[in-house]
């Protein structure tokens, strides 16, 4: 993978067209591309200063890119010239990082490369299969098409990331306000009533006992315990980065959740019918399409699941039949994909099987606080009412001694 050119920042002063001193601050790769820019813009007698970069600069998001994708898409469709296209991009737009991006790309294409070369020095914005579009389209002379799939693809993906987050959102929440109830028990209510079961003198029931045991042990070791969570978490995120059988194991687990489960499931089928259907309409070749659909699944077993079917057509099966022996994907989407092959619509197949699991996905997530409901009542109830039995059991058993 190319590694991105480095942002430079400069000050400048110069003299405008009706000679009026003017000053300013602007982000590009060197400084001689930062002069030929202010050239552009004609200005004169230009003195530059490099300066350290800002402490607070804004990042460019995926939704950056997406929104400046539409926009190409459309001066494209209106016949306006690619480097026009994208200096008027770069002109428009609110953060510098992007705007100095923007121009560099244009000096590349301007000095005579392809917009698909000048966009692959900048991998960490524009990934492979982005890329790999750019030239499909300047090779086939549609750039205009691929950018108009593109930014249908990213606004598809970025809105389905949308609804996957927010299904996230919802049960942490609750699982969190469980923790604090509970830890509050704990550390305030608990202690009131261990003193008063002091004053009786006599032994606990068990459950009362492993309460109190608990209550004493978080009020001394709190920080302790704070510090292994934090060092649990840690662990698992750098077990889930550096190990693929510890990954293999979590995101197999997490689609056995329920509810959850299937809006994984089916979240990571969208993205591959979509990213296939993009690629393929674009004229990338199938088994390409099948690589670039893997690496943008989101979900190690689909990844898996799509490489083990990329060799299996290769070696002369039908795709359809090639992700059925996978056993990850249901019959709707093999038997749609099957129609697309023999009909030669494949492409249009994908789309309408992305279109299906978005909108299950979709209506999962609007309907996801009734679905969790009843499983999240018993996960608090559980805990809130077996810290409050703990606490009457010894009372009920001094009622019944006294009676």
């Amino acid at each position: 993978m190319a590694k991105a050119p480095k942002i430079l920042h400069f000050k400048y002063t110069g003299l405008n067209k009706s000679g009026r001193k003017v000053q300013g601050k602007l982000q590009s790769a060197s400084k001689g591309a930062a002069a030929a820019e202010l050239s552009k813009q004609g200005l004169q007698r230009v003195k530059l200063q490099q300066t350290s970069a800002p402490p607070f600069q804004p990042k460019i998001t995926g939704q950056d890119i997406t929104i400046i994708t539409r926009q190409l898409s459309t001066m494209l469709k209106a016949g306006v010239p690619v480097v026009q296209s994208l200096q008027l991009t770069a002109n428009s737009h609110t953060k510098a990082p992007m705007r100095a991006m923007l121009n560099q790309i244009v000096t590349k294409v301007e000095g005579g490369n392809s917009l698909a070369s000048a966009l692959r020095e900048h991998p960490q914005y524009f990934e492979s299969f982005y890329c790999d579009l750019m030239e499909s389209g300047e090779q086939t002379g549609h750039l205009e098409h691929s950018f108009e799939r593109l930014a249908t693809y990213r606004e598809k993906s970025e809105e389905l990331r949308r609804k996957v987050k927010k299904a996230m959102i919802y049960p942490s929440m609750i699982m969190l306000v469980a923790v604090i109830v509970t830890c509050v028990l704990l550390l305030f209510v608990i202690p009131q009533f261990d003193s008063i079961f002091k004053s009786f003198g006599a032994d606990l029931p068990w459950l009362t006992q492993v309460m109190i045991d608990l209550s004493h042990g978080l009020s001394r070791n709190g920080p302790i315990f704070v510090i292994a969570i934090v060092l649990a978490v840690f662990m698992f995120i750098s077990s889930y980065k550096k190990s693929i059988n510890f990954k293999r194991r979590v995101t197999a687990f997490s689609l056995k959740i329920p509810v959850l489960g299937s809006i994984f499931q089916e979240s990571a089928i969208a993205r591959f019918s979509r990213t296939l259907a993009t690629t393929f309409s674009s004229g990338i070749p199938l088994l390409d399409g099948i690589d670039l659909a893997a690496s943008t699944s989101g979900n190690i077993l689909y990844e898996e699941a799509l490489i083990s079917a990329r060799n299996d057509t290769a070696g002369g099966m039908m795709f359809y039949l090639a992700i059925k022996h996978t056993n990850r994907f249901p019959e709707l989407v093999t038997q749609m994909v099957m129609i697309g092959e023999e009909s030669g619509a494949l492409d249009e197949m994908l789309n309408k099987v992305a279109s299906i699991y978005e909108d299950s996905v979709d209506n999962t997530v609007d309907n996801l606080s009734q679905l969790l409901e009843p499983m999240i009542m018993v996960i608090i109830g559980g805990l809130v009412g077996t810290l409050v039995v703990a606490m009457y059991l010894p009372i009920f058993s001094m009622m019944s001694v006294i009676g």
